[in-house]
């Protein structure tokens, strides 16, 4: 593999943290990276056309690109506690017929809400309006909207916007399936070849190890990303997001996303995936 590799990733915390030595050159033998930051929607969009080498993808979307990039078992978000939250201007909102912000339509934050909504929202949501998730939150507050599905450090903060929190998203999933929350993925080109895919791997993972061999070195590259969040809400998103998983998905991580995509094609929400496809080169 030569070349500069070309790769999009959020400017969310856990994602610069995890990929800041890498970035930065500080990876010996890692392909030199060309990055893009981009929101999961537009990552997810730039996946199913088929765009760059590297994203930082939805594993909802998975099941729409699994022929063109490979699952790489490292480097993405996966763990408990840490499921989107469904958000109102006041407790106990009821959801028939309201509309939903969402942050892309394709996120696994949405796929987790569509299975939880069809039994909790007997009467069915209203409209579902996409967002970027840093908007959704002020467009709940303002009464653009009836309700958010927010996630990565918004369960940290939604308070301060006078919100409640209507349901944890994980907490349905964990208490439903003992496993995990998949939430995003990273994948790469399986027209790379199987040698240049296990030095990505090899490469995610020894940032993911760097980051965490020294915390601080990642700390001017994370806040000049963070969208002005504050060093406390940074560094609980990076605890909760960050994780062992993060190195490494392992049999329980590969379960989790096998289980959330075939319960989700069973509903007929996503077309079922083989588990071959999931299956790392």
């Amino acid at each position: 593999m030569t070349g500069t590799t070309r790769i999009a990733y959020s400017p969310c915390p856990n994602d610069t943290f995890v990929f800041h030595a890498w970035a930065h050159g500080l990876v010996p033998g890692a392909p030199e990276l060309d990055v893009t930051f981009a929101d999961i929607d537009v990552t997810n969009d730039l996946a199913e056309r088929g765009e760059l080498d590297v994203l930082k993808v939805s594993y909802a979307v998975l099941p729409w690109i699994l022929d063109e990039y490979a699952l790489l078992p490292c480097g993405g978000a996966l763990g408990r506690g840490c499921g989107p939250l469904v958000l109102a201007r006041e407790p106990g909102t009821d959801l028939s017929g309201r509309t939903v912000a969402v942050p892309s339509e394709r996120s696994t934050a949405y796929l987790l809400f569509r299975l939880w909504a069809a039994r909790a929202v007997p009467g069915g949501v209203g409209r579902v309006v996409v967002l970027p998730f840093h908007e959704i939150m002020p467009a709940v507050r303002d009464g653009r909207v009836d309700a958010g599905l927010v996630i990565h450090e918004a369960r940290f903060t939604y308070a301060s916007y006078g919100l409640h929190s209507l349901a944890d998203m994980g907490e349905h999933w964990e208490a439903k399936t003992g496993l995990p929350i998949p939430l995003g993925a990273i994948v790469a080109k399986r027209s790379l070849g199987g040698p240049a895919l296990r030095r990505l791997a090899d490469a995610a993972r020894a940032s993911v190890r760097a980051a965490w061999a020294d915390p601080s070195a990642s700390g001017a590259y994370v806040r000049a990303h963070a969208q002005e969040m504050s060093p406390e809400v940074t560094a609980r998103h990076i605890g909760l997001y960050v994780n062992d998983f993060t190195e490494d998905l392992g049999a329980e991580g590969y379960e989790a996303v096998r289980t959330l995509l075939a319960e989700a094609a069973a509903q007929d929400l996503v077309p079922q995936v083989s588990a071959e496809s999931l299956t790392f080169p």
